[in-house]
């Protein structure tokens, strides 16, 4: 994403993760560690897609810390591809590794929405602060609710014409929860032409919680 860019690896579940570190300008103290997934495996997703970027910008110029990684079985991340199952378990790994004093806040894309939904049910006594879900794979996976006392902490954020995951099946699942979601007029899966309205609206949510 910059310079100041860092690569570093960790022992996860089923071997090494490749992974990446962004820290706020210098002078600035971090509010804490957010950690972004990716879009799915098996269809060209790593932490260098152009929608995991943007989110960990919006962090960065928002006072995060910010810890990208590969899921197993992705570049130089070992394991094999596990239906979302060794998935959580990578996410999980990389939050112990990574997220030390100080808040947390946990957000994926697509696929990477999905397992961490269900990080942020595993982490509910780490009570996280802030809760991004950009591009939710309701269509494709059992996503897990959010619960209600992370609602105003939560931002969940489609586009209006994504054909990978309906709008209408994001809706299905949020519906029951009221859970609002932010729906980008015209917006795709990937948010072409639309990137810099994605990263002023994860900013926006930051500055709020």
């Amino acid at each position: 994403m910059n310079t100041s860019t860092q690569k570093f690896e960790l022992t996860g579940p089923a071997g090494a993760l490749e992974a990446l570190l962004d820290v706020p300008p210098e002078g600035v103290a971090p509010q804490g560690t957010a950690v972004i997934a990716h879009p799915h495996p098996l269809f060209g997703g790593t932490m260098d897609n152009k929608v995991v970027q943007t989110m960990a910008r919006a962090f960065v110029q928002s006072g995060w810390r910010v810890v990208r990684f590969n899921f197993r079985g992705v570049g130089a991340s070992e394991g094999a591809y596990d239906e979302g199952r060794g998935e959580l378990q990578d996410l999980l790994a990389v939050v112990a590794h990574s997220a030390g004093e100080g808040g947390l806040a946990l957000a994926g894309f697509s696929f990477g929405a999905f397992v961490t939904s269900h990080a942020v049910a595993a982490l509910a006594a780490r009570d996280p602060r802030a809760v991004v879900l950009v591009g939710t794979a309701a269509s494709r996976f059992t996503v897990a609710p959010v619960a209600q006392e992370l609602h105003e902490r939560t931002l969940v954020l489609h586009g209006e014409t994504d054909d990978t995951v309906p709008l209408a099946d994001v809706m299905a699942w949020a519906r029951p929860q009221t859970l609002p979601v932010t729906v980008v007029p015209g917006g795709g899966h990937f948010f072409h032409g639309q990137l810099p309205l994605l990263r002023s609206l994860v900013a926006r949510h930051l500055r709020s919680v």
